[in-house]
């Protein structure tokens, strides 16, 4: 049996694509540097460019002109979610290759316990308030539970990528402090997807303690695997491409890494995106400016298209209903209080300051891409309607703008202690390594 060919896109599908790109890109990059200009992390801007280019504004005022400029079909449209899916999974990968695993070994008690208060108190609130909303998918006990489970995983996110940028915007990714709210932030969106990969399974198959037991089975085969085996296969392809001069090699093979590792957890029934990260903390490359331009092209190209896109399935034309305003007032507020007020007192717990305390629970309260990430899930199962995206993706954008102007005003409280200023030092290249480290 010969494998029958399949046609390329037609001229009128990749018309349509290429517009529709550039629409959104074009939008995304210029409303993401103004957002930049006024102190807002780019993903804010990024975001609102798929608001006021859908039905929010543009679809609303002046319906033929969002008709000529963007996708009316569902086949059209999920041209563009590939494109941005393949953005997003290069967004969390690298995100992965931020983190210091060995400060991570040395901080685990203080991450750990953040990372907990940081999650449940915001999962039980959004389950509790989830519980008392009335479910989008139906009327069922049982649709019920599921849509207050995913409103408190929605509830529970940390948004890795954009606390990762936003910390580096700002010159504080190598900070204790920011270390600490990227290792907390792991543990937390590590659970999150699992959590979710659950959920989507439960909305799909149903549940049971047959299918929890092969979820929790495949999670445990996949850690093991990344541990052992895809340790040294992932180390020893990531030193050999190291040997080039160039840049090209390492890039190709980081970006194959982080889709196979998006790939098995898929394959798995986890979320793509939870492979994507543990693949990208295997990632270690000795010159990390060969990343570099991969950095580029994911953050300024791939990932505001998947932000804009994104957007685009929010209309805030339905605020005006004072219900469903007031809905979204009382998730907006138990997600900023739940993560915030759980981040500081596990930070509390841990021994650490008031202030530092309080810029781990401004870092960790950043939703940003995972938000929107579990608001789309949802929205694809029928558990959330439009209206319930729309709040959810309203979390993500108020939450992202509240991270960078309260980091800046607790970080400048928390003091510099002598060794973390002479790690800072070494990684700016301005003070050589103890020779106990130099010789290692």
């Amino acid at each position: 049996m010969t494998l029958e060919v399949i046609p390329p896109l037609a001229p009128e599908t990749l018309l349509v694509f290429l517009i529709a790109v550039t629409v959104l890109l074009l939008t995304a990059r210029v409303l993401g540097r103004l957002a930049a200009r006024v102190g807002m992390p780019a993903i804010v801007g990024e975001l609102l460019a798929g608001v006021l280019l859908g039905p929010s504004l543009l679809g609303h005022l002046f319906p033929q002109a969002a008709r000529l400029l963007l996708p009316t079909e569902a086949g059209d449209m999920h041209l563009i979610d590939a494109v941005g899916q393949f953005g997003v999974l290069l967004l969390v990968g690298i995100t992965g290759t931020h983190l210091d695993l060995g400060m991570l070994r040395s901080k685990r008690r203080t991450a750990v316990v953040v990372s907990l208060c940081g999650l449940l108190l915001p999962l039980l609130g959004g389950a509790g308030l989830g519980l008392l909303m009335t479910a989008p998918a139906g009327d069922g006990t049982a649709d019920r539970v599921l849509f207050a489970l995913f409103l408190a995983v929605a509830m529970g996110v940390t948004a890795l990528p954009v606390i990762a940028k936003t910390l580096t915007d700002m010159g504080l990714l190598h900070r204790t402090v920011g270390q600490l709210i990227l290792m907390a932030g792991t543990v937390d969106d590590a659970v999150c997807w699992f959590l979710l990969s659950l959920l989507v399974a439960a909305a799909t198959v149903g549940v049971s303690a047959g299918s929890v037991a092969v979820s929790v089975a495949a999670l445990v085969g996949f850690v093991i695997f990344v541990s052992t085996v895809g340790r040294v296969l992932v180390r020893a392809v990531m030193r050999r491409v190291a040997r080039s001069d160039e840049a090209g090699p390492t890039v190709a093979a980081t970006v194959v890494v982080v889709l196979i590792g998006a790939g098995l957890t898929h394959g798995l029934g986890m979320e793509a995106a939870l492979g994507a990260f543990v693949a990208g903390l295997l990632i270690r490359v000795p010159d990390p400016a060969k990343l570099a331009p991969l950095r580029t092209v994911v953050l300024t190209v791939l990932a505001p298209i998947f932000l804009a896109s994104a957007g685009l399935r929010m209309d805030l034309t339905a605020l005006r209903d004072p219900g469903l305003a007031l809905t979204a007032a009382a998730v907006v507020t138990v997600a900023i209080a739940g993560k915030f007020a759980g981040a500081y007192l596990g930070a509390r717990l841990s021994g650490l300051t008031s202030w530092e305390g309080l810029a781990v629970g401004a870092g960790m309260n950043a939703r940003g891409v995972v938000e929107v990430i579990v608001a789309m899930v949802g929205l694809r199962l029928g558990v959330f309607d439009v209206d319930m995206y729309t709040i959810v993706i309203l979390v993500a954008i108020v939450t992202s703008v509240m991270a960078p102007p309260m980091l800046r005003m607790t970080l400048r409280r928390v003091r510099v202690e002598p060794e973390e200023r002479r790690r800072l030092l070494r990684i700016e290249g301005r003070e050589p390594a103890p020779a106990s480290q130099a010789s290692r």
